[in-house]
């Protein structure tokens, strides 16, 4: 009985701490960082809608909260909010206009080692620098932002949209990034969430360097140089993406081992997947269609269970770097748009192999010309002597349970998408 009462006293006592947090204000025509150095650990810090053209140092656990989107403003230099505090909540602001100095790395709201559990979120940030520098934090939370970079500068001149550096459990969600140099950057950072977030007009949407044990799920990455890189990483879980539009890749994977790539859609790209130094990794169930490249695998990117994936209406399929063939679909097979095999059990499995890089594909790719006449009979007894004289056939990607129709059931709608697209340009 004793210890429910001491329980009792210990809920009430954290309920009346809870409940001395103060609400300031911000007066009209006032500093907020004037309501910032009176307001105690724990406070709000209201500011109402207004200009405020003025830098902020947050040194304490407080909760600054903008009120219909007031708009804090850094005239061009520094950084517009540095957090030097755990538990700082930041939402509902417009923060322009930080400094130009990479060399300083000026950004929109800086993030100190130590800032730990920081919420920033609901928060138009333009014209900065970097978006948010993130450095040295543990259990973040980037929620719903709207990030656009100096669009005026060149690609090289400018910083990241989301920066971060040496920091653990960051949850990064539901952000619209944009002309900034790259969408999210994210180097030795593990234990990541990054979902929902649209990346556009950037030099890659995402860039991972030495990051493990992050999932990257459910984003859009779209008109870009490169829409996703993976860099020297392991154990990373990348699903339910988008990745489309981009003029060199869709997704990268860069020296990249025990990870799982599904269910992506990468769509009208130079290239589809860059694979390059990749091993053991589980690449299941992707829709690659209309890319000029659909997968461009080399470096000995050897070792990958790659099954269940269709591969459509790309200009080349594959384009494969290496001494020796490499086994696709052992299990169930991928979905090749220009296999010309034959199902006569009707099981849905081709019955001859799949290759990749066999004599008639080179012959296409060197004379496209040649594709009117990929199913008439002469080209048939090409492809078939071609398999029976080693001599004449390439290294290939080898797929000996090629699939007679599509995994995905939506592939249509993403081909007349970019025959749309080109119509229109």
């Amino acid at each position: 009985m004793r210890q429910v009462c001491n329980f009792a006293i210990l809920g009430l006592l954290l309920f009346c701490v809870q409940g001395w947090a103060a609400e300031h204000k911000v007066a009209s025509g006032h500093s907020i960082a004037e309501a910032i150095q009176k307001a105690a650990a724990g406070d709000i810090v209201l500011v109402p809608r207004g200009y405020y053209p003025e830098h902020l140092v947050i040194t304490k656990s407080i909760h600054l909260k903008g009120m219909n989107k007031p708009t804090l403003d850094g005239g061009n230099t520094g950084d517009v909010i540095r957090i030097k505090s755990p538990d700082v909540i930041i939402e509902g602001f417009i923060i322009s206009n930080s400094g130009a100095d990479l060399t300083a790395q000026n950004a929109g709201i800086y993030l100190e080692p130590g800032s730990d559990r920081a919420i920033i979120r609901n928060n138009v940030i333009n014209y900065t620098l970097f978006g948010m520098w993130i450095e040295k934090v543990k259990d973040i939370q980037v929620i719903a932002n709207n990030i656009t970079g100096m669009r005026d500068l060149a690609s090289a001149q400018r910083g990241n949209g989301i920066q971060l550096y040496n920091s653990h459990g960051a949850k990064i969600l539901n952000n619209h990034v944009s002309f900034t140099r790259d969408g999210i950057y994210v180097d030795v950072s593990d234990h990541a969430l990054f979902r929902g977030n649209r990346l556009h007009h950037l030099r890659y949407g995402s860039h991972y360097m030495n990051s493990n044990f992050n999932i990257w799920e459910n984003n859009d990455s779209y008109l870009n140089r490169g829409g996703l890189a993976l860099m020297e990483v392991r154990h990373q879980t990348v699903r339910n993406n988008r990745a489309w539009g981009n003029s060199d890749h869709g997704i990268m994977l860069r020296t990249i081992v025990d990870s799982v790539v599904e269910n992506n859609v990468v769509a009208g790209n130079g290239r589809g997947f860059f694979i390059y130094d990749a091993e053991y990794n589980t690449l299941h169930s992707n829709l690659v269609i209309a890319n000029r490249v659909g997968v461009h695998l080399w470096a000995g990117s050897i070792h990958n269970d790659v099954e269940g994936n269709d591969l459509i209406n790309n200009r080349e399929q594959i384009k494969y770097v290496a001494s020796k063939d490499e086994y696709w679909g052992v299990k169930t097979g991928n979905y090749w748009s220009n296999y010309v095999g034959w199902d006569r059990d009707g099981d849905g499995v081709g019955d001859v192999p799949y290759e990749a890089n066999d004599l008639v594909d080179r012959l296409t790719w060197r004379y496209p010309s040649a594709k009117l006449l990929l199913n008439s009979p002469a080209v048939q007894t090409l492809r078939l002597a071609a398999r029976q004289f080693p001599l004449l056939r390439a290294t290939s990607i080898v797929d000996q349970h090629p699939r007679m129709s599509p995994f995905n059931k939506n592939w249509s709608a993403w081909l007349e998408k970019f025959r749309l697209e080109k119509q229109r340009h």
